[in-house]
């Protein structure tokens, strides 16, 4: 009896060194893997906070290019509507023009003639030296049609135009800059939710599975801010 009693004792002794020797790998592992966890928190607030400012970065230069582009289409259809009003105002004078020829009035031909616009009237001279009243076939039908004529608002109106629908094209890509920063913010935020459920485990496999899953998610997630372009 006395020696199956010591033999009790003995397993008793290790048993107890077991659980004295499993308890601090197990405190050290509880310690690492909190430590890993917090390092995850801290690169998952840094990543957010720069996706979060680069996303706001990227709206306001929306937002700007969009004004810009308002901005340039009024100037652009003002200058368009302007030359439509100059062209109106040649070819009512150079009817006039045509009626004063017609009847003989030189008075009323050289009156009309010192009317029309500088543009126009270049194109005027030189379609007067075709001589487009004996039938020439090769005279176009007025001023307008001559290789001469030239309208600076048309172009310049026809130039801003251009620069606002580029800039609004501009400004849809940084939009869509700015929504790419914003899926990465909350695909960030996944990485929360797997170290969150990872605190609630005791299981050390699972709770290192998730630390690992959330390793991967939070490698791709910073690697998708990082081809990003961004504004500083």
């Amino acid at each position: 009896m006395p020696e199956a009693g010591e033999s009790n004792i003995e397993i008793a002794h290790k048993l107890q060194e077991g659980r004295e020797k499993n308890a601090p790998r197990s405190s050290r592992f509880k310690l690492e893997i909190e430590i890993l966890e917090v390092i995850i928190l801290a690169l998952v607030a840094i990543s957010t906070a720069y996706s979060g400012y680069q996303a706001a970065q990227w709206d306001g230069q929306q937002a700007l290019l969009y004004a810009q582009a308002s901005s340039l289409n009024v100037k652009g259809n003002e200058l368009i509507v302007s030359d439509g009003q100059d062209l109106l105002f040649n070819t009512n004078t150079l009817n006039a023009w045509l009626n004063a020829k017609m009847q003989g009035n030189i008075t009323a031909e050289q009156f009309y003639e010192n009317r029309f616009l500088p543009e126009y009237k270049v194109a005027f001279e030189a379609w007067l030296k075709l001589d487009p009243f004996s039938n020439n076939s090769s005279a176009p039908p007025g001023p307008r049609y001559m290789p001469e004529y030239h309208s600076a608002k048309l172009d310049e109106g026809n130039n801003l135009t251009a620069t606002a629908a580029s800039k609004i094209i501009e400004g849809t890509n940084d939009r869509s800059i700015a929504d790419s920063y914003v899926r990465s913010t909350v695909f960030l935020a996944t990485v929360l939710v797997l170290i969150a459920l990872s605190q609630r485990f005791e299981n050390k496999s699972a709770r290192r599975a998730l630390i690992i899953v959330s390793l991967v998610l939070l490698v791709f997630g910073i690697a998708s801010l990082l081809i990003l372009p961004a504004i500083f």
